[in-house]
């Protein structure tokens, strides 16, 4: 079984991290806040939390923005993509 999370930043999320990904020990179903929070930890200093609060979030291919994210597990094994908000045109 894989033990890791592995977390995604995509563009400002990216940017703000320093790194296009890192990856979450655990052994057990974390919820989505705890994932977030462990997310800035590993990035002191810099602004990524703010720029995850607005992010679209899917775990795998599945959206789960519009849930609340203390209602949310991710497992082990699975990937969180942080999206941030894209302009364009």
């Amino acid at each position: 079984m894989n033990d890791e999370i592995t977390l995604r930043y995509w563009a400002a999320a990216k940017s703000a991290a320093g790194t296009a990904s890192d990856t979450l020990a655990a052994d057990a179903p974390i919820r989505l806040d705890e994932v977030v929070r462990r997310a800035v930890e590993l990035h002191p200093g810099t602004n990524l939390a703010s720029v995850l609060q607005v992010c679209s979030t899917l775990i795998g291919d599945r959206p789960v923005s519009s849930e609340d994210p203390t209602g949310v597990l991710v497992r082990p094994g699975e990937s969180v993509e942080f999206l941030p908000p894209f302009a364009g045109g």
